[in-house]
């Protein structure tokens, strides 16, 4: 192996640069040629690479966003269109690829390996935190933190008011970012889909609160936690509390800025072992961190099993809401 790319897919999360950064630098270490593609698979359809050396990562590690850019690509979802993106790889000399993104990412990776041939190994890049065989994605632990800041600035609004607040953060098919904000930001309610909530009992709640004395309460929602998001929850909430509600929708303010320490530590580590596991011989694996060690897991168990939240951190959080 002489020649390796690497790319980043979907939606951009911070830490992605310093994954890009390790690749690069790692790559380069071990005698590598490395390639950056620009604009995802639909970069990789058009041929739009660019050679990448030390100095072109200079000063990205604390870059949010990615400066490969990332688009989602229709055309590459058929075989048409997986065929061009090969053929450009493999005119250009590129002997094995690195996809940095989440479950699409990977599942287009794996399929650009069953029909093409082409050696390729992930690593989890999305705010999500939903992948499988990884304890935490590149990405999770910034969108936490982001989220975290807003909602504390909401609760001291809320508290000088003697209002409900009910806050969306982003997670339309795992609780990750949810859970993990609501209790570190003390929320009295956590709506998450991977637990059923009826308007009804998050009302008790809040009206049990306030019967304890306590004049605001934050309801922390992720975005396909409730049909209709926090916006329809607190509508129904309404009906059965006579709290003072209001809604903020934090949206893709948790994809953007400077990576924490954490991710940028995570992505480091998880960029120098794709290029390890490349030269090692391995494909068709997503490189993952589990319990403080890499970890290989085939692309088919990381896409297509379910990573569930940890229930017990849920029971306290509603021990922490007395």
């Amino acid at each position: 192996m002489k020649r390796i790319a690497v790319f980043t897919s979907g939606g951009d999360a911070p830490g992605m640069n310093a994954a890009i950064r390790a690749v690069v630098r790692s790559g380069v270490a071990h005698g590598l040629e490395v390639i950056g593609i620009r604009g995802g698979y639909q970069g990789m359809i058009e041929g739009d690479f660019i050679p990448m050396g030390p100095r072109d990562v200079a000063n990205t590690l604390q870059r949010g966003g990615t400066i490969l850019l990332t688009a989602r690509s229709k055309e590459f979802m058929t075989p048409e269109g997986r065929a061009k993106a090969a053929d450009k790889l493999k005119k250009a000399g590129i002997d094995g690829v690195i996809a940095i993104g989440g479950n699409g990412t990977y599942a287009g990776a794996a399929k650009l390996l069953a029909e093409h041939h082409i050696p390729v190994v992930g690593a989890p890049g999305t705010i999500d935190n939903d992948l499988y065989g990884t304890d935490y994605t590149i990405g999770f632990d910034t969108a936490v933190n982001t989220a975290l800041e807003a909602i504390d600035r909401i609760r001291d609004t809320a508290a000088s008011h003697s209002r409900v607040f009910f806050i969306e953060v982003m997670g339309r098919h795992a609780g990750f970012i949810a859970l993990e904000v609501g209790i570190a930001g003390g929320a009295e309610v956590i709506v998450i889909p991977e637990i059923p909530t009826n308007a009804q009992a998050c009302a008790e709640v809040i009206n049990k609160s306030a019967e304890k004395g306590k004049r605001s309460s934050i309801v922390v929602v992720a975005e396909g936690g409730y049909e209709g998001g926090a916006e329809q929850l607190a509508k129904d909430v309404r009906q059965y509390s006579g709290f003072d509600a209001r809604v903020t929708v934090l949206g893709h303010i948790q994809r953007g800025g400077s990576p924490t320490a954490k991710d940028r530590v995570l992505a480091s580590r998880l960029g120098a072992a794709c290029v390890e596991a490349l030269l090692s011989g391995a494909s068709g694996v997503a490189i993952g961190e589990v319990n403080g060690e890499i970890r290989l897991t085939p692309f088919k168990e990381a896409i297509e099993k379910r990573k569930d939240i940890n229930h017990k951190k849920y029971e306290l959080a509603k021990v922490l809401a007395l």
